[in-house]
């Protein structure tokens, strides 16, 4: 038998490389619960943007200008529906199978941060783009 050399001391990475390595190897629960909380996002995000579209050309639409109710109603839905869906696809660790408030509370971890950047890139950067486009 041949005996293995023993490992020398690890390498100490730096700030950029440790973070990559952790962008690249994501836990499969995480990635899960952040890419359903974009695609709700993505879907109310869509109708948001449609709404405040229309108000903006002058719409008469019942109930006046609630774009700050929708606002909140996106930021709630988007939470909610985050949490429910990382609930539905996400098992918790260590249970294969095993569906727990575990999974929901990291879908509602994901979803709030993701509905307000989701707003920011709907109202910061794609609608003045918009404008832009439309001179």
């Amino acid at each position: 038998m041949s005996a293995r050399p023993e490992p020398g001391p690890a390498a100490r990475r730096g700030w950029f490389e440790v973070r990559w390595r952790q962008l690249r190897r994501a836990p499969t629960p995480v990635v899960r619960a952040v890419l359903s909380s974009v695609a709700v996002a993505a879907v109310l995000g869509v109708l948001l943007f449609v709404y405040d579209l229309a108000l903006d050309a002058g719409a008469d639409l019942p109930g006046g200008d609630l774009r700050v109710l929708a606002g909140f109603l996106f930021v709630a839905a988007v939470a909610i529906l985050g949490a429910w869906l990382t609930y539905l696809v996400v098992p918790q660790p260590g249970r294969p199978g095993v569906r727990s408030r575990w999974s929901a509370a990291l879908g509602l971890f994901a979803a709030l941060p993701i509905a307000y950047l989701a707003l920011v890139i709907l109202f910061q950067v794609l609608k003045p783009l918009l404008a832009a486009l439309r001179g």
